[in-house]
């Protein structure tokens, strides 16, 4: 996202703030500008915990907290929030107390009343700090980019990663699939939206305005999903082609030109592909929205188009070569790789594409033996390449739309032509495909059991 782009959310959260903190009531705080500002900033988080007043008054106080952060540099930002977790956080000499005393009760009732208590002690004074941040307006999108800064800030500033774990777990509990709102975007939607599209699309970058015209004309569909606390701000874009059979070629679909259509020419295709779908709030990365996304974008695609009888992804996999690198440079130091046999003898026969002057640089430029191999692994690594410690499956594509009930359809040669697809996966692509009737089955399937769904065409690659 443009710096522009990011700079203008930040001013809209300050203008918002301005009204509420320029009140009578935090006026009236006092707070001298000539303190040293940690002393400054330790005030006014006592005064915010300390919850004088009403509603009106704990919202003005919170506003003036939040504003003055904006104002902040990424350096004065991480100094508040270290202060804000070194000197906020859990009591844990009193939680000792607790778990001492709890040892020491000589009934269950007494035990009980001293759980409750512990849990209300577990609770860090700064989780209340962002609970009044999310009553502010735009106080959702606040603690969304909040997290979206102590991702980028992981290395550089490990002792933020409880704040940033607390804030995910808080986010998580209010984002849900109940929770949002699915909205069509056309190409009469307000600009401000249609620019969210273009700056956020991460899979397939749109190129220009006409490009995005293309992407909303009339054998096109895109969705957006957005939850009542951010009514401006786009969660998730689904991005869907109305073609004729399952598109294998995501070239075909982004360049095919039918703007010229009337937009009321009917869309004759009996098939859906979703080919791009982008998280739009890098602070909501890891967080689940639900298990049933995109039977909700289907389902609207059946009330809008009955005709519709199929309805599959065109889908990268972003992960592979990067699990081809990591597994080929353990069989060269004679690491155990844990591997089938026939998967090292595969993957050894690709170690001519992997290094630094590789034997080919695009997909046809493979041979039918290097290519019969590389789709042999694709396929070997969706059905059978875990996360050791999830058990999930190990590339992040195919483990959402597993976990949304699809299965694995077909592997596409020369899905995607370009750099990054052969950076990624040598250009191979994936469909997965939601069977309506399957997706419930799948779903419990995989997140029950580990238990891929694949077609018969994918199993017999594994020859």
């Amino acid at each position: 996202m443009s710096q522009t782009f990011l700079d203008r959310t930040i001013d809209n959260l300050r203008f918002a703030w301005r009204e509420l903190r320029d009140s009578s009531v935090v006026r009236s705080l006092g707070l001298d500008e000539s303190q040293n500002r940690q002393d400054r900033w330790r005030r006014q988080i006592a005064d915010c915990l300390a919850r004088r007043g009403g509603a009106v008054s704990a919202r003005s106080r919170a506003a003036a907290l939040g504003h003055d952060f904006l104002r902040l540099d990424d350096g004065g930002k991480r100094e508040f929030l270290h202060l804000l977790v070194n000197e906020f956080g859990v009591d844990r000499d009193r939680v000792g107390a607790i778990m001492a005393d709890w040892n020491m009760a000589d009934d269950l009732a007494e035990q009980a009343l001293l759980e409750t208590e512990l849990r209300s002690e577990l609770v860090p004074p700064f989780r209340t700090i962002l609970k009044e941040f999310n009553s502010l307006p735009q106080g959702v999108k606040f603690l969304v980019d909040l997290r979206a800064d102590l991702l980028r800030w992981r290395k550089e500033a490990p002792g933020l990663a409880i704040l940033e774990r607390d804030l995910k777990e808080l986010l998580a509990s209010w984002f849900d699939i109940g929770f949002l709102e699915l909205q069509r975007i056309t190409w009469n939607s307000p600009a401000a939206l249609l620019e969210k599209l273009i700056a956020y699309e991460a899979v397939h970058a749109i190129q220009s305005w006409d490009d995005l015209k293309r992407r909303l004309a009339p054998d096109r569909r895109c969705f957006a999903f957005f939850h009542p606390g951010m009514p401006d701000e786009p969660l998730i874009f689904v991005e869907v082609a109305l073609v004729s059979g399952i598109a294998g070629s995501v070239d075909a679909l982004i360049q095919s030109d039918e703007s010229d259509q009337d937009d009321d020419e009917a869309v004759v295709a009996d098939t859906a592909i979703f080919y791009s779908i982008s998280n739009a709030q890098a602070g909501l990365a890891g967080i689940s929205f639900g298990d049933f996304l995109i039977k909700r974008v289907v389902g609207e695609l059946q009330r809008d188009l009955p005709e519709l009888k199929q309805f599959s992804t065109l889908s990268p996999i972003p992960a592979l070569r990067g699990w081809m690198d990591k597994q080929l440079d353990a069989m060269t130091q004679k690491h155990e790789t844990g591997l089938p046999k026939a998967i090292e003898a595969a993957l050894h026969d690709c170690d001519d594409l992997m290094g630094p002057k590789p034997v080919a640089r695009q997909p046809n430029e493979v041979s039918e033996r290097t290519r019969a191999n590389i789709e042999y692994l694709a396929a070997w690594y969706l059905l059978n390449a875990k996360r050791i410690e999830t058990g999930s499956a190990f590339d992040p594509v195919a483990h959402f739309h597993l976990t949304n009930g699809s299965r694995i359809e077909r592997l596409n040669w020369n899905g995607n032509g370009n750099s990054n697809g052969w950076m990624q996966s040598f250009g191979v692509m994936v469909n997965y495909l939601y069977d309506l009737s399957m997706i419930e089955k799948n779903h419990e399937n995989y997140v029950g059991q580990g238990k891929i769904a694949a077609s018969s065409v994918v199993k017999r690659l594994l020859r």
